[in-house]
């Protein structure tokens, strides 16, 4: 996926001066200082910001909509929305977070065009697992470094569990516990009132820890 993002920037700017400066070990915040020079970004900036949080992008999409087959599309979106609107971000060292919030606020406006135009997804449909990472950050009482194959199994059912959620669940709980967003925020970015916000967090929870339990508690 990233490299078809990149093909398509690459085409896309095909006719953007090319700068004689790398930027492969600049600073984040410099990076994006750099991307906020001139008219539009430098293309060889942008293209290293891109690299740099083109996993973050695609972790935060892949957990919105597990069954979509297009998410591919929505990444190179979210991209472009980034491209035209960069010079608009305030404070550089929030950048991670306007991503994200660009993310999650294309694919609701997907969500919503999918509903009016389509019956819902079926979300007993085959999953098709990525070879992304996990961000989320299980508390372990005894830590077991060298149990490699246990972990790796424990994070292959939780990506399951979120994907087998209903889906206002599962956004929910991935703006909160993947973006980490606040309750007011969720709400405001959802539609819903902030006591359904906590209502559905704390249902997927409950969902997701019946469903993890036995790897929880497994020595």
């Amino acid at each position: 996926m990233s490299q078809s993002v990149s093909a398509h920037w690459s085409t896309l700017e095909a006719h953007s001066p090319s700068p004689l400066v790398s930027f492969n070990k600049l600073p984040n915040y410099d990076l994006i200082l750099r991307c906020q020079q001139g008219a539009k970004p430098d293309r060889a900036a942008f293209s290293e910001l891109l690299r740099r949080y083109q996993p973050h992008v695609e972790r935060i999409l892949y957990h919105l909509a597990p069954d979509w087959q297009d998410r591919a599309d929505l990444v190179q979106e979210v991209w472009i929305r980034v491209y035209r609107n960069i010079n608009r971000l305030k404070e550089p060292s929030k950048f991670k977070g306007w991503l994200g919030r660009i993310a999650t606020n294309l694919f609701y406006d997907e969500l919503r065009k999918r509903k009016r135009n389509a019956p819902p997804l079926s979300l007993d449909a085959p999953r098709r697992m990525d070879d992304g990472e996990m961000t989320w950050e299980i508390a372990c009482d005894a830590p077991r470094p060298d149990d490699q194959l246990a972990t790796r199994e424990f994070y292959e059912k939780l990506q399951l569990a979120i994907a087998d959620l209903p889906e206002a669940f599962r956004t929910t709980i991935v703006l909160r516990e993947i973006q980490g967003l606040a309750y007011e925020e969720i709400a405001e970015m959802t539609g819903v009132s902030l006591g359904t916000v906590k209502s559905r967090i704390a249902r997927a929870r409950l969902k997701l820890q019946e469903e993890l339990t036995p790897y929880l508690t497994h020595e």
